[in-house]
C-alpha cells in the first residue's frame, strides 16, 4: 500500500506543473489576439473621428449671415485705414510750431485779401468806365496803365519796387531745376509780380532744366552759382511763405545749399524779354 501511494503521488507531482504551464500558455496567447483586436478598433475610430472633422472644416460653408458679417468688417477696416493714411498726411502741419501754425494762416489770410483788392480794382475799373463824363479818354487811361501792368508780367519793360532778394548757394552741386521752379511757384502764389534769376527775367511761359555738368539753365540760358533771385511784391508776404515748415528754404537746406532772404524797399528788376507775337493765338475781339 504505501509502495503503491507513493508512485501515485510523485505522478500527480510531476503532471500538476504540465497542467499549470499549459494554461499559462494558452492564457498568454489567447490575451494578445484581444489586444490587436482592441488596437486595430481605436485606430479605425481615430481615422473615422479625424475624416469626419475634416469633411466639417473642408470646403468651407459660408452662410449668407457670415457673407455679410465679413463684408461689413472688410468696409470698416477700408475705412480706418483710410482714416489712418489721412491722419499721417496732416502729420507735418501737427508737429508745427505754434508760432509756423500762427505764420501759415496769415499767409492764407493774406492771399485772401489780395484777391480781394484785385477784385475790387477791377470793379472800381468798371464803375469808373460807367460814370465818366469822357468814357473814351478815360478807356485810354486805363488801357496805357494795362499795357504797363502786361509789359511787366511779360518781362518787356524794367520794374522797380519794394521785395526781397533770394540768394542759392548750392556748394555741393544739389540743387536742381525743379526746387528752383518750386521756389518760382512760391513766390507767385505769395504775390510776387516782376522775378529775375541772375541775368534772366521770369515770365509765364519761363522753363528750367538740368545741365548735363551740372547747373541750371533757365530759358535755355545757364545761369551760374550763386543763384540770385530779384523778387518785387510786398516783403511781408513773400519772406514768410519761403520760411513756412518744409517749404523751400528748409527743402534747400537739406540739400546742404546756403540760403539767405533779406527784405529791401527797393528792388530793381532789369533783365528784359523781347516782344514776341504769338504764332497762332489772336484777341478774340479781332
Amino acid at each position: 500500500m504505501g509502495t503503491d501511494e507513493t508512485p501515485g503521488s510523485d505522478n500527480r507531482r510531476k503532471e500538476l506543473p504540465a497542467e499549470v504551464h499549459d494554461d499559462g500558455q494558452g492564457e498568454e496567447h489567447g490575451a494578445a489576439p484581444k489586444q490587436d483586436e482592441r488596437d486595430e478598433r481605436d485606430e479605425q475610430a481615430s481615422h473615422a473621428g479625424r475624416k469626419r472633422l475634416t469633411e466639417a472644416l473642408w470646403p468651407p460653408r459660408v452662410t449668407r449671415p457670415q457673407l455679410i458679417v465679413a463684408l461689413l468688417l472688410f468696409v470698416l477696416g477700408l475705412g480706418l485705414a483710410i482714416q489712418v493714411r489721412s491722419n499721417n498726411d496732416s502729420s507735418a502741419l501737427r508737429g508745427a510750431r505754434q508760432e509756423d501754425l500762427v505764420r501759415i494762416l496769415d499767409e492764407l489770410d493774406d492771399r485772401t485779401q489780395r484777391l480781394e483788392d484785385e477784385k475790387q480794382r477791377l470793379e472800381d475799373q468798371r464803375t469808373g468806365l460807367e460814370n465818366s463824363s469822357d468814357q473814351a479818354e478815360e478807356a485810354r487811361k486805363q488801357t496805357v496803365e494795362k499795357e504797363r501792368q502786361l509789359g511787366i508780367l511779360a518781362g518787356t519793360v524794367a520794374a522797380q519796387g519794394p521785395g526781397i532778394t533770394l540768394t542759392v548757394d548750392d556748394k555741393k552741386g544739389s540743387v536742381e531745376a525743379d526746387m528752383l521752379l518750386d521756389a518760382i511757384q512760391e513766390l507767385r502764389a505769395a504775390g510776387a509780380e516782376a522775378i529775375q534769376i541772375n541775368d534772366v527775367r521770369v515770365v509765364a511761359n519761363t522753363h528750367l532744366s538740368d545741365t548735363d555738368g551740372g547747373g541750371v539753365r533757365v530759358d535755355g540760358h545757364k545761369v551760374g552759382k550763386p543763384y540770385r533771385f530779384k523778387v518785387i511784391g510786398k516783403p511781408q508776404d513773400l519772406e514768410p511763405a519761403l520760411n513756412i515748415p518744409g517749404g523751400v528754404v528748409q527743402t534747400l537746406e537739406k540739400e546742404q545749399a546756403t540760403v539767405t532772404v533779406a527784405g529791401a524797399q527797393k528792388i530793381v528788376v532789369d533783365a528784359l524779354r523781347p516782344a514776341k507775337r504769338p504764332d497762332y493765338a489772336r484777341s478774340s475781339s479781332q
